[in-house]
């Protein structure tokens, strides 16, 4: 058999919902309220109804002793329970609903009293005070019990004390009048209570459903794995609230966006300055994976809104993958380079060897110096009008590609560019995008062809490429140089739209400018313009630190 299971023992203590734990500290917060304000109100109740019939026993006092013949009646007439003066007292105790009102003379002998066998008798306590000529208020104790007293001298027409006046009331009518406020009070109180509650009960019931019914355990568990994978993934989250403000950033999206935690609280704009990442981030532009560039980095982000009406925006690093793209793409144009150079000398060994088995020896020499000559013309063509190696370089190999996909490349006449350049990579990465851009608009079409202009102003080089191709409506001349915008199909290994807003960004970086008309013939006419892109004549050109960094910002993409 087996074993019986331990029984589960009652824990007692505070309860684990959020929810609960609410209500409990609410409703205890409101009891506890209730409580102190209820006290708060009797305690100066007890002093405000004592001071209340000690001031009404005082002027009931007062009142006896300005009746205009009682001091006379006291020098006059003798202390008997019949006399006028006990009748008057009694006449104004009853009218006023006093314990007492006794009259004394200045040897503080009563001749009036609620009991007749007191008068003519001292009186209790001490009357110095009032036969002294000053008014008391007091709560003291007497013959008749505890009361509430006010004592007044009285006075005769001249003005002299001929004795005292004292007046009571009842102590136990005053305790009365505080515990007959007491059941009123408390009614408030609770009154107060059930509202208190039911505001409590309210107030928990959101906060339920805001928490999803969960404990304070479970959501510090949820606080600290959600920092844990926000600075642990290798995405980069920002997280924008309803005023379209930053509202966390996790350490990946600091270094990708090169900002840290003095953003929060800032809009995109602020944090970021002005630009597409500032745009995709704040919504204004939408999409799923949209490309954008941040300093020396290619992001891709996504945004999605969320219930409170703030975002989360994700951001992907796509610079290694843009820079091993842009490498495959060289290579492919390497080898498409090889690959016709291979076909075309295949071709024309096919034809020397015709020639030699036909044994026509003349024209195989022949032959053989015009294809030499040819290719030599194509070389000493662009190296005489471009000096400098890595540009002339990469305008042959153009040449044969575009020779290959049936599109005549040319250089102008106007082309003329000295070996004077501060950053040849640079300017090498702007003409092969906007070379590749152009055979890309051309080929196909019947007599293709892209014309390359480049010359020299002082010290600014000018770009002019001219393509054959369908050319840019004007409505699309400005978005064409927005990161991961384009008309072409994607290949497989990235996304395209970022090789025409880099050629922009470095000329604008250098003060210059890049924009895109229509040519003379049809199709598209690319400018672009960098100053100083030149060094001075007779100086060695050299690269200066911003230029490095700007060789080393190209070098990722």
């Amino acid at each position: 058999m087996s074993p019986t299971p331990p029984a589960r023992r009652l824990r007692l203590g505070l309860p684990r919902r959020v929810f609960s734990q609410v209500l409990m500290m609410q409703v205890a917060i409101a009891a506890g309220v209730a409580v102190l304000a209820t006290g708060l109100f009797l305690a100066p109740l007890s002093d405000q109804l004592d001071d209340q019939a000690m001031r009404r026993a005082l002027a009931i006092a007062q009142t006896t002793a300005a009746h205009p013949q009682l001091a006379e009646e006291v020098r006059t007439t003798p202390a008997t329970p019949d006399g006028p003066v006990q009748r008057e007292a009694e006449r104004i105790r009853r009218a006023t609903q006093a314990e007492y009102v006794v009259v004394l003379d200045r040897r503080g002998v009563r001749w009036s009293h609620t009991e007749p066998s007191q008068i003519g008798k001292h009186v209790s306590t001490d009357p110095g005070d009032a036969l002294a000529g000053q008014e008391v208020m007091e709560i003291d104790e007497g013959t008749l019990g505890r009361s509430a007293r006010g004592k007044v001298p009285l006075r005769d027409a001249d003005g002299e004390i001929v004795g005292a006046v004292s007046v009571g009331i009842a102590y136990d009518s005053v305790r009365a009048l505080l515990i007959h406020a007491i059941p009123e009070l408390l009614a408030y109180a609770g009154g107060a209570l059930a509202v208190g509650a039911l505001a409590a009960w309210l107030i928990s019931r959101r906060v339920q459903r805001q928490t999803r019914d969960l404990a304070f355990s479970d959501i510090a568990g949820l606080l600290a794995e959600r920092e844990a994978m926000l600075h642990g993934i290798r995405e980069g989250v920002v997280a924008l609230d309803r005023t379209g403000r930053v509202r966390l950033l996790n350490d990946e999206a600091q270094r990708l966006l090169g900002i840290g935690n003095e953003s929060v609280g800032r809009s995109p704009d602020e944090a970021l300055g002005e630009g597409r990442t500032a745009d995709v981030l704040a919504g204004r532009v939408t999409g799923t994976d949209l490309l954008t560039v941040r300093g020396r980095r290619v992001l891709v982000a996504n945004r999605m809104p969320t219930g409170d009406g703030g975002a989360v925006a994700t951001l992907r690093d796509r610079t290694e993958l843009e820079q091993l793209g842009r490498e495959l793409d060289s290579t492919r144009g390497l080898i498409d380079a090889l690959r016709a150079q291979d076909h075309e000398h295949a071709n024309r060994m096919h034809t020397l060897l015709g020639l030699l088995e036909l044994e026509m020896y003349d024209d195989a020499v022949e032959f053989v110096g015009e294809v030499v000559g040819d290719h030599r013309a194509t070389a000493e063509q662009v190296t005489e009008k471009i000096e400098d190696p890595l540009l002339a370089a990469l305008l042959v190999g153009k040449a044969t590609v575009a020779a290959e996909r049936g599109v005549a490349l040319r250089l102008s006449g106007r082309t003329r560019l000295p070996d004077r350049l501060v950053d040849a990579r640079g300017l090498v990465t702007v003409v092969g995008n906007l070379v590749d851009n152009a055979l890309d608009a051309a080929a196909g079409a019947p007599h293709a062809r892209v014309e390359v202009e480049l010359y020299a102003k002082g010290r600014t080089a000018v770009l002019v490429v001219r393509d054959t191709g369908p050319g840019i409506a004007a409505e699309l001349r400005e978005l064409i140089f927005t990161e991961g915008w384009s008309t072409k199909k994607p290949p497989a290994h990235r996304k395209r739209g970022i090789g025409l807003a880099m050629v922009r960004r470095l000329a604008e970086r250098q003060g210059g400018s890049a924009a895109v008309g229509e040519a003379a013939g049809g199709g598209a006419q690319f400018t672009v313009v960098l100053p100083e892109a030149l060094a001075e004549p007779g100086t060695e050109p050299a690269l200066t630190v911003s230029s490095a960094q700007r060789t080393a910002e190209e070098e990722a993409w």
